[in-house]
This record gives structure tokens, sequence and C-alpha cells, in this order.
């Protein structure tokens, strides 16, 4: 059965700080803002919203940092999966300029809202390091470091042996460094966001799940499974990966296949300066990408794709636990601590989807693979456009809630394309 792995802890689960009290919707009550949803949008929506004097209540199905939020690998990644000169030929010269620089500072804004509130949150910040697994990449890499370094990042590019010295591994025939990139406890940062934005004068009820929203005079009654409600002026749904069925349609925008992670008990000191010294981060170029690093505690993390449905033994995480071995002899036949998964949210074109479906309904929804920086970004600009009436802009046009093709059939052409991507990716090699 696939229960026990689902309520197994996760690591941030086992290491993050407590949870704040949110307890649950009992009353009706009214505000100005309804934000559903206690993601890192949703979140920082509502700090940024009570920030200004925007009277806020945020619902929660379960606690704040429960879905993809609190189950992430925790990497602070600044962008999106275009870079800059794709960005301006896909939307224009000045519309990408603006974008690559929202993009770009996502992580910034991460790091600063940690320490601007005093968040208890184990974080590192030695940059990120993408590898090139394929020399078909390597001129890729090349470029990417070059176009992000132009717009003022700290870049360089790797040859094979700066890569064995950054992460320990010999797999990689080239990867660039982005200095902005970092890695959270993902868990203790969206607590750490709730008690922020708790502390400003928003309103969190967890274990409040939305099951009915619909206008009402001049703005929208937000229903829960207990029976209470908000009515608000104004709602900003930001649901992610577990987005259900609330708005008509949405849930068939997306695909929300699970990220699995295994994490190894703590590395000696030994291995712990062999194997991605200093905090650094990385992800690499395949398809079906591989992230990992050390957490705060000296463990290796490995983080990617596994079977679409829920795990139902741990053989579900044994391919990750093999790359370990292959990416890091040394680690070969090591003991896994923790096993655990988390949905994420991913759209057709690989970026967030804005939609207002109805005057005052505001939607958010896709994380691609970079929701920690890219989603505290878009719940802040969300808040800001709001909270100014419409005068501050939002990073992407809106657009119309279109469902992909053949939605029901998704789940198994996703499990196909990893099959099929898992032969072409070619694979991590065995040590010599």
């Amino acid at each position: 059965m696939a229960e026990p792995f689902l309520l197994a802890p996760s690591l941030w689960a086992a290491t993050a700080p407590p949870a704040p009290p949110t307890p649950p919707l009992a009353s009706d009550r009214r505000a100005e803002v309804c934000v559903i949803g206690g993601g890192y949008a949703g979140l920082s929506a509502a700090l940024r919203l009570a920030e200004l004097g925007v009277e806020t209540v945020l619902l929660e199905a379960h606690e704040p940092g429960w879905g993809g939020s609190g189950r992430n690998g925790g990497q602070v990644i600044p962008g999106i999966k275009y870079d800059p000169s794709e960005i301006e030929a896909k939307f224009g010269a000045e519309a990408g300029r603006a974008l690559a620089a929202f993009v770009g500072g996502t992580a910034d804004l991460v790091f600063d809202l940690i320490d601007r509130h005093g968040m208890d949150v184990p974080r590192a910040r030695a940059g990120w390091v993408q590898g090139a697994h394929t020399t078909a990449m390597v001129e890729t890499v090349k470029r990417r470091a070059e176009e992000w370094a132009r717009l003022g990042a700290t870049t360089e590019f790797l040859d094979a042996n700066a890569m064995e010295a950054r992460l320990g591994t010999r797999q990689y025939l080239a990867g660039w460094r982005d200095g902005r990139g970092g890695a959270v406890q993902p868990l203790a940062y969206a607590r750490g966001l709730a008690r922020a934005a708790l502390a400003a004068g928003a309103t969190i009820h967890g274990a409040s799940s939305v099951v009915a929203l619909k206008p009402e005079g001049e703005g929208w009654r937000v229903a829960t499974r207990q029976g209470a409600s908000v009515l608000a002026r104004r709602v900003i749904l930001a649901t992610g990966g577990y987005t259900g069925d609330l708005v008509p349609k949405l849930r068939q925008t997306i695909i929300a296949p699970n990220s699995y992670m295994v994490a190894t008990r703590p590395l000696s000191d030994n291995l712990r300066q062999a194997i991605m010294p200093g905090g650094i981060v990385s992800s690499d170029t395949r398809q079906l990408l591989l992230y990992f690093r050390q957490d705060h505690a000296g463990r290796l993390l490995m983080g990617g794709r596994g079977p679409f449905r829920e795990p139902s033994s741990a053989a579900d995480w044994g391919h990750l636990e093999r790359v370990v071995g292959k990416l890091f002899p040394a680690l070969a036949g090591a003991e896994f601590e923790f096993r655990w998964c988390g949905r994420v949210a991913l759209t057709r074109d690989f970026l967030p989807h804005l939609h207002e479906p109805a005057p005052g309904l505001l939607i958010d929804i896709g994380c691609m693979g970079r929701g920690v920086g890219l989603q505290t970004a878009m719940g802040r600009a969300m808040a800001e456009h709001l909270a100014s009436g419409g005068r501050a802009p939002l990073p992407f046009a809106r657009t119309a809630i279109t469902p992909l093709p053949l939605h029901a059939l998704h789940k198994a052409y996703v499990s196909a394309l990893i099959a099929w991507y898992r032969l072409t990716d070619g694979g991590v090699r065995a040590a010599a």
C-alpha cells in the first residue's frame, strides 16, 4: 500500500522548526483579499498584502508548506527554463529585458526575505552549478553563462576538471556556475513565510480545504469543507501541483508529476569536503534532470523523476539510490535515511501562467521546478498588483484557461516519456 510512504516524514518535516499556529476557519468572516493555497506563492502574497495594509485571509487545506513547497529539493535557482536571448525572442526586446530582470532576481528575493524577517531557515548561498552531460550541451552551458553575465550575474564556465573540483564527480563534460543560486530548508522557509505573514497582520487558517468559490455581490464567497466561509472582494488562487476542480478546467492546464528525493545519513567530515563542498547545489542538462546537494547536516540529497503514481514501496526510489553510487563512487552502498516525493506543476510552455477568468479572481499556476524563488516572486508581484489597483504590472500577461489536449491521457504519456528519456539521456556512467 502507498499510505506508509505518504505518511513517512520527509527530511524537511523531520528537521524544520515547528509550524506556527494556523487554526481552521471556524466562522464566517470578511476580508479584502482571500488567498487560497499555503505554498510559496500564496504565503508570499499574503505577507506582501499585509505589509501594504490590505486585510488578507489565507486558506490552506492542510498546513502551510504541506504540498510541493515543503517537499522539493530546496534549491533556489534564479531564472526560468529559457535563457535571456530566448526570453527576448519570445516576448520582444523591451518586455523580454523586463522579464529577464524579474526572473533573474528571484533568488535575491528569497534570501532577502529570510534575512529581513529573521527566519529560522538553514541556508547556504554558494551558487548553482549546471552540468553538461553530453558534448552538445557543452556549448549550451557556455552560452548560458555568457548571457547571464552580460546582465550582471556572477557566472563562470567550468571545464571537466573544474566540475570535478566543484562537485566531486567526473560525470560531467563541462558546466557553469551561477553565483546567485543557493539552498534553503524548504519547509522551514515556507513556515518562515507563514510566521512573517502572521506578524505583518495576515490571518492564516490551516485544515481549511476550500470546496466552493462563487461570485457574491462585488466579491467572492470562499466556502470551506467545515462550512465556514470568507467573503472577499478579491481572490488569489495558488494551489500548484495539488490543484483540484475548484475552477473549471484549471487542473487540466498542467501536468503534475511526482518529484522523488532520497537523503543519505550525514556524511563523514572527509566525504563532506570531497563531495559538493561549501554548500553548492547542482542539477544537470538531462531531460529527466538530476538535482543534488548536501543539506545543512551533511546528508547527500538526490532528486529526480519517478513513477507518476504515488509510491508504493522503497523500490520506487531505487533508481535515485543507484545514481548516487554512480555519481559519487565513495557513496556506493550508502544507507538512505529518508525517501519522499511531492508534485510539481508543469505547463505546456514551461512558463508560469496567470489567469483572471472573472473580475477579482487571479490565478497563478506552474513552477517548473524553480518554485522556491519563482513562486515567491510571483506571489509578491500579484500582491503589489492587487494592492495598487492594477497599476503595478504583472510579470506575465494574463491568459485564458486552456486545457491540454487529451489531458486524461497525459499520465500515461508522461510515464512513457519518462521511460524514453531514460533511454535517450544517456544515463549516469558507472565509475571506471
